[in-house]
């Protein structure tokens, strides 16, 4: 078994005791059962995917079976409020397909949501990656374009916004 690291205490709200540090495949685990139990908790039938499906981590409906919906889930150990993602990501989208950003924030915390519908996010990196192609490097250099982008949600416009997935 692996043994699990603690950081020290932080003076932000969010880290009121040890923060333990655990594997990043169990913090995705993590993020990906707390969704489900956030959805289950609201009187949903939620389901996570297989490992190998791609870009969908729990499928989801409501009890009537009416409205499903996909879930792709992000998830870090502490609050953040950006998301690191590829640049898969701005051609994977659908109408009923969100990004559940998760932070797990210390074991005696609730993790923070934020929902986001995936169109959202699709537009947002594209439009923050290319203004980033357009400035240069410290060096004066060009910067060279990667796969890496950004989803920012500095005034948490879409934390606990469950109400967006339409179920």
């Amino acid at each position: 078994m692996q043994k699990v690291k603690t950081m020290p205490k932080k003076s932000n709200s969010k880290t009121k005791s040890n923060l333990a540090i655990i594997p990043p495949v169990l913090t995705g685990v993590a993020g990906e059962y707390f969704v489900a139990a956030e959805l289950s908790r609201r009187g949903y039938i939620a389901s996570i995917s297989l490992r190998n499906t791609r870009g969908i981590d729990i499928l989801a409906t409501n009890q009537a079976a009416s409205h499903s919906i996909t879930v792709q889930c992000k998830t870090s150990q502490i609050y953040r409020k950006s998301w690191m993602l590829t640049e898969k990501c701005e051609q994977f989208f659908a109408r009923n397909h969100y990004y559940v950003f998760v932070g797990l924030g210390a074991a005696d915390q609730r993790p923070t949501f934020h929902i986001i519908p995936s169109i959202t996010v699709a537009k947002f990196i594209k439009a923050s990656h290319q203004r980033y192609l357009g400035t240069f490097r410290k060096d004066g250099k060009k910067r060279a374009d990667t796969s890496m982008r950004v989803f920012e949600d500095p005034n948490d416009k879409y934390l606990e916004r469950w109400d967006l997935l339409g179920l």
